[in-house]
């Protein structure tokens, strides 16, 4: 009964996350000129972090000022002039020097929808689900590491059939400048817009269902160090042959130097190969985990690190998982309206949000308690 007493009088007050508030939105908003702008921004995110059930405009403007707010929050979101992208950018900065190392793991986000006013929403068959979904399509980026992921970036992917549509361009007030691009491309450009600037990171993605070639020689024009993770499939170069992937692996099953065990968890091995055309060379990297077959999961690499590091960063992909469920429930998928700029200011005040709910837990942990759910 004393240890849970302990833990109970170790909760941190409401003071300090609102501590923690101020002092994200003061960073993030650093280059919002208009005092009446920041302050807005931060009842919005106050609202994303109080508001239960969905993140309305309505359960936000309640939290904060009443109903009466509403009004005044739906503009700054869907008509306000305010540039969201140099908010990720200080949003970005910030978390880079509160949480230093990491990579930078690059997700993709499925936004079920109902309709088909949504900016970006179309019907689309999703793998994993097995069947097709009327949704939107991003992509997510999180500074992550091992104790927290944070979103630096989200960038909405839109199919050609809205870029080519004159009325639905004019409606969702989506720029002329966008043009069509790929998933490979949507991902390789957030990651990209998320780390400029700040120290080098690698940058974690799975690539199993894209293409992967594509990713890497983005990645490595960019010179941002890459973990992407490939189908067993993929056709590599190794002796001067062209071979799949997993049978590189396969011939690793003999004892050989590039063969390892890392602790108990994993059995690992690597194999420099050629890249398909003139990609130049990069490391295959296997590893399992138990109860799976040990070449598993399958990377493609040019980090210079030892197997241990590399195989911290592969996972911090899956950690990543704990972080959107975060993101979740501040209302990152949340946004109801029709206009890409909205999409964009929404999803970059709840990443804020989710920033502020991420750091007040790593708080809370180190006071010795575990927060609940």
């Amino acid at each position: 009964m004393s240890d849970v007493v302990t833990r109970i009088r170790a909760v941190p007050s409401a003071g300090p996350r609102d501590q923690l508030l101020d002092e994200v939105c003061a960073a993030a908003f650093v280059s919002l000129r208009r005092s009446d702008q920041r302050d807005k921004g931060r009842r919005y995110v106050r609202g994303l972090l109080g508001a239960h059930g969905r993140k309305s405009i309505r359960n936000i403007a309640a939290v904060s000022d009443g109903t009466g707010a509403q009004q005044g929050l739906h503009h700054f979101v869907t008509s306000s002039t305010w540039d969201w992208r140099a908010v990720w950018q200080a949003l970005a900065g910030y978390v880079s020097r509160r949480a230093p190392g990491g990579a930078w793991v690059v997700r993709p986000m499925l936004i079920p929808k109902v309709g088909e006013h949504s900016v970006g929403v179309t019907k689309r068959f999703v793998r994993d689900r097995g069947q097709v979904m009327n949704a939107q399509e991003a992509i997510g980026v999180w500074l992550a590491g091992e104790d927290a992921g944070f979103p630096v970036n989200c960038r909405l992917h839109l199919p050609d059939g809205w870029l080519s549509d004159r009325r639905k361009r004019t409606r969702a007030a989506i720029p002329e400048a966008l043009g069509v691009e790929s998933l490979t491309d949507c991902a390789v450009r957030a990651a990209s817009d998320a780390a400029a600037g700040l120290p080098v990171r690698p940058v974690v993605l799975d690539a199993r269902e894209g293409d992967a070639m594509a990713v890497v020689r983005r990645l490595r024009d960019r010179q941002l160090p890459y973990l992407v993770r490939v189908s067993p499939a993929l056709g590599l170069g190794l002796g001067g042959e062209q071979v799949a992937a997993y049978r590189i692996m396969a011939a690793m099953g003999r004892p050989r130097p590039g063969r390892q065990r890392v602790g108990d968890a994993a059995l690992v091995a690597t194999a420099r190969v050629r890249l398909p055309g003139r990609g130049g060379e990069a490391d295959l990297f296997g590893f399992g985990v138990p109860g799976q077959p040990w070449r598993g999961q399958l990377w493609l690499t040019d980090v210079d690190a030892g197997v241990a590091e590399r195989m911290r960063l592969c996972r911090l992909l899956s950690r990543t998982d704990k972080d959107a469920a975060l993101a979740d429930r501040v209302g990152l998928r949340d946004f109801s309206g029709r206009s890409y700029h909205g999409w964009h200011r929404h999803t970059t005040l709840a990443s804020i949000a989710c920033t502020v709910a991420a750091l007040n837990e790593r708080a809370e942990r180190a006071a010795g308690w575990e927060p609940v759910a």
